[in-house]
């Protein structure tokens, strides 16, 4: 299976080392991403708070899809940012991680407390393969009106249905349903909630 067939498909991959030339070009691409999307994360975080022209104008070049109104305190981390896709009125609070070697979407109203993570990626248990760079990636996908607590961990293959609350501190390991509330390590649905069109 072809390294960008691999990525997709949640199979074991290595990101160095390939004979096949289709691997060797698409390593290349994605490493060209990877510096591209750091530079301007780079260039984000050294950015004044006070020109929001600019920082919306980053956020825009980073992101695959950027919706109105964001903002994002600095600093923001990103593998490589062009993987993500962010909705409307997105708010996250300082470091902010998002591992998208794969996709990671993101709905509407989407609020982040302070140190929250976001990885499509993972390596194996045995110790020997991790010793070969090898990794798995799943794409994350988190829904509309969801509230992530701060030092929340959200980990790869996940999906975070609309109106979700993550309690601060969890660790995010399954998929989660509509209109709950999660909380704790791992995180276990604790509460249910009202659909939106109940609270308005």
């Amino acid at each position: 299976m072809s390294l960008a067939d691999s990525m997709k498909n949640g199979k074991i991959y290595r990101e160095s080392g390939f004979t096949d030339q289709t691997d060797i070009d698409y390593a290349k691409k994605l490493a060209v991403q990877r510096l591209k999307g750091k530079q301007l994360a780079f260039e984000f975080n050294q950015t004044n708070p006070t020109n929001e022209q600019k920082r919306q104008a980053l956020m825009k070049q980073l992101f695959h899809k950027i919706g109105k109104r964001p903002f994002i305190e600095g600093p923001l981390y990103t593998s490589y940012g062009c993987h993500t896709t962010i909705g409307d009125d997105f708010y996250a609070n300082f470091n902010l991680t998002i591992v998208d070697d794969i996709d990671v979407t993101i709905g509407d109203h989407v609020m982040c407390g302070p140190n929250v993570m976001i990885s499509v990626t993972g390596h194996p248990l045995e110790g020997p393969r991790r010793r070969n760079g090898e990794q798995f990636s799943k794409p994350v996908h988190i829904g509309n009106d969801v509230w992530i607590g701060g030092n929340v961990a959200i980990l790869p293959g996940v999906s975070i249905g609309n109106n979700v609350v993550i309690g601060a501190g969890s660790v995010v390991t399954r998929s989660v349903p509509d209109n709950v509330v999660v909380v704790g390590v791992p995180g276990r649905i604790t509460k249910k909630l009202p659909p939106i069109r109940e609270q308005i």
